[in-house]
């Protein structure tokens, strides 16, 4: 599988390593670029941070999170942003990165997109309330906002990505609704549009299970293009499906 410049600097970023490679069959030679890519190992400091994040309980994560100076966002940030919901819940929802409203409140999905959220999800019976009779869990791929809101860069999301799979971890959702379109390229490790992602269930591997995923719009996108509110409707629609089959 060939990458494009970007895509590798994201991948080597995000120290994938040798264990993102396409499946063989057992015994089969790897390719010599593969072999060479499989000798490569991930820098001490950054294996070791991952290792130390992913044995932290809530408390000691969201403390980690909150002084995390690992990449420059620690310098523009009013405070950073953790998640909010029930940490039992069933759904995860997996946003891109704070914005303004966000970084000055500490809560994911806030303002008018925050409200627009809340209405999609009590329309199907969810809430990001931790008491509610069927909570979510929201947590954003980023827990800084980066400046002007712009894209993050590989670095900020290789920092920030520990956190994120071990939210994941502690979490354990049994599905994942993931909104916008730099959160599902990141969470499913792909550049396909939105619209190329949503209507489909895809896979995540979390704490030993496979977990579905669902894509779809982010909210403040849904507020500059009202047309794509019935796809949006649909792909809610779909996650219900999975969720009620999964209680089934």
């Amino acid at each position: 599988m060939s990458l494009d410049p970007r895509r590798a600097a994201l991948w080597q970023a995000m120290n994938l390593g040798p264990q993102w490679v396409l499946r063989r069959a057992p015994g089969a030679a790897l390719p010599g670029d593969q072999q060479a890519a499989a000798a490569v190992s991930e820098p001490p400091a950054a294996d070791e941070r991952q290792r130390v994040i992913a044995a932290m309980g809530w408390d000691e994560l969201q403390a980690a999170v909150a002084g995390c100076t690992a990449c420059g966002l620690c310098r523009s940030r009013t405070q950073t942003v953790f998640g909010v919901g029930s940490r039992a819940a069933r759904w995860m929802i997996v946003g891109e990165a704070p914005g303004a409203e966000e970084d000055a409140r500490g809560e994911p999905f806030v303002g008018q997109a925050g409200r627009l959220l809340d209405n999609m999800l009590e329309a199907i019976g969810r809430s990001r309330q931790a008491d509610a009779a069927r909570p979510v869990f929201i947590a954003n791929v980023l827990k800084c906002r980066p400046p002007g809101n712009r894209n993050p860069q590989p670095e900020e999301v290789a920092s920030c990505e520990p956190f994120l799979l071990r939210q994941m971890a502690l979490v354990q959702p049994t599905l994942v609704l993931v909104m916008g379109r730099f959160a599902a390229q990141s969470v499913l490790r792909s550049e396909a549009p939105v619209s190329a992602l949503r209507g489909r269930v895809h896979r995540l591997h979390i704490g030993g299970r496979d977990v579905p995923a669902v894509v779809t719009y982010h909210p403040a996108y849904l507020l500059r293009n009202l047309a794509d509110k019935a796809k949006a409707w649909a792909d809610l629609c779909l996650a219900l499906d999975l969720d009620e089959g999964a209680e089934s």
